[in-house]
């Protein structure tokens, strides 16, 4: 993140914000610039790519199950708006804790022993490190004493968009955000790399909740992506983890995607308009949209 903020201080900060009295590398300052930077960074990162993804991608014919909300849209963006300044307090103390000199993150590749497949390896154990975490933080959130605290506001979408991704409980955000920011204090990491990572991890977050199942089938059932994440929001307790299916599988927990199998909102959709579904009658849903469904009501 000293990246970011060298860049932004010589580019603006220093010029047109504060004193020329006031040192760059003052801690308060620093903290200050900070909270300024992660804040508007989240904003943009959330609205841009929020934004492309539910004009360019999402199916917006979506909308019409019986589980959408009446202007979830706006809930959802109302949501995490309000969540995400909370969510950078904590994430502000760790970054400061990087441009300090406390992590293990490196400019120049020859700071690496490993030169350019160090990075590679680097990225692949990023991958592979914080999926594991999130999966067990994710798993946890859904134990009885915590879920309606912090996890249920992000279950409110069952069919969701991708202005979704980012609307969780602040606390719920910031602890599935953890694994991101204690990687490069236990492990060597190149510090474009990781800003190049911590910006895919967002996509990735709203990609997981744009409703295009699409997948390559040799991949089907190795990544986590929109498929099986939408099922996790519709049946709860299944396919916990953030880019691949490995720990659920050896959790427990994986479950084929409903889309895969002909039974997704798609499909659901489809049955409906063609009358092949009585309506929705008394306030509940028909007969297939599983009551799993349900059960975090």
């Amino acid at each position: 993140m000293d990246l970011v903020l060298n860049y932004v201080d010589y580019n603006f900060f220093t010029p047109y914000v504060y004193p020329t009295t006031w040192p760059e590398d003052e801690p308060f300052r620093q903290i200050t610039s900070l909270l300024i930077v992660t804040n508007l960074g989240a904003l943009v990162l959330y609205l841009l790519f929020g934004t492309l993804s539910y004009y360019l991608v999402f199916d917006h014919s979506l909308k019409q199950h019986p589980q959408f909300l009446e202007n979830q849209v706006q809930l959802e963006i109302k949501y995490a708006l309000q969540s995400l300044p909370w969510i950078s307090i904590p994430t502000v103390a760790l970054f400061f804790a990087e441009v300090r000199g406390y992590s293990r993150l490196y400019d120049n590749i020859e700071d690496s022993p490993y030169g350019w497949f160090g990075v590679i390896l680097s990225m692949l154990s990023f991958l592979f490190f914080t999926d594991m975490c999130i999966y067990w933080i994710h798993r946890f959130l859904h134990h009885k004493l915590v879920y309606k605290r912090l996890h249920k506001p992000h279950h409110r979408w069952k069919v969701a968009t991708p202005f979704a991704s980012h609307a969780f409980h602040p606390v719920d955000g910031f602890l599935q955000s953890i694994p991101y920011h204690i990687y490069p204090f236990l492990f060597p990491l190149h510090k474009v790399t990781y800003l190049g990572l911590y910006i895919a991890v967002n996509v990735w977050t709203i990609s997981i909740h744009d409703g295009d199942y699409r997948v390559p089938d040799f991949l089907k059932h190795i990544i986590n992506g929109s498929a099986h994440h939408t099922d996790h929001h519709l049946y709860f307790d299944y396919n916990y983890g953030q880019y691949f299916t490995l720990w659920d599988k050896i959790g427990g927990s994986y479950k084929s995607p409903s889309s895969f199998e002909g039974k997704g909102p798609h499909d659901y959709l489809k049955k409906l308009k063609s009358g092949e579904l009585a309506s929705i009658k008394n306030g509940h849903v028909d007969e297939l949209v599983n009551r799993d469904s349900l059960k975090n009501e």
